[in-house]
């Protein structure tokens, strides 16, 4: 009796010790599969946030810019007509915020305005462009800034060609020129086919 009851007790230990192996083997994948998908949730937030622009600092912006582009872009200065890098250029592609990188303009919608500074019968993007009065010169102007950088990019007129008869008359240093076979290397991929297409048509003729 006496072996019989301690040998029960052994089993009992044995039986128990393996319950709680087979516990701790059932809980570990599900510990794992909570750790990976909660370094996956917060990959994927990262991924999100670095998407989300948020401006530099004002002394961040002074080392990221030429004192021009910081001048026009801050402080609403004005480039000199016809001494600036895009008021001339005739390459396929867009002009992007300088700041930012948000979409702006197309050179679908260039025009030589015969002012010295590139001009644009329409935004490629309406939606990162904002307009507020400027009476900077004594009189009233529409000014443009981007909507995200809160650049300030030039002024629109109403003495443009058709099809719109406007005039985005803009700072060439608030600006940066993707050209259209870099779009999807830079990133803009989207607009490709703007130029693809305007190159068939070119073909077709």
């Amino acid at each position: 009796m006496h072996y019989n009851s301690r040998g029960s007790l052994q089993t009992a230990f044995v039986l128990l010790a393996l319950f709680a192996a087979a516990a701790l083997l059932c809980t570990a994948p599900v510990s794992a599969q909570t750790r990976t998908a909660s370094t996956s949730s917060t990959s994927s937030s990262a991924t999100i946030a670095r998407k989300a622009f948020v401006k530099p600092s004002d002394s961040d912006l002074k080392k990221k810019l030429t004192p021009l582009q910081y001048e026009v872009t801050q402080h609403e200065a004005t480039e000199t007509p016809f001494r600036n890098t895009y008021w001339d250029n005739h390459e396929a592609g867009i002009y992007v915020d300088i700041v930012s990188g948000e979409p702006l303009f197309s050179s679908l919608d260039k025009f030589d305005s015969g002012t010295g500074w590139p001009s644009f019968t329409k935004p490629l993007e309406p939606a990162n462009i904002q307009t507020k009065t400027d009476r900077m010169l004594g009189y009233a102007r529409t000014e443009v800034r981007s909507a995200h950088a809160d650049s300030h990019l030039g002024h629109v007129f109403d003495d443009g060609p058709r099809p719109t008869g406007l005039r985005y008359c803009m700072n060439s240093a608030s600006l940066r020129f993707i050209p259209a076979d870099r779009l999807e290397a830079e990133g803009y991929g989207q607009y490709a086919y703007l130029f693809k297409a305007k190159a068939e048509q070119k073909a077709a003729k």
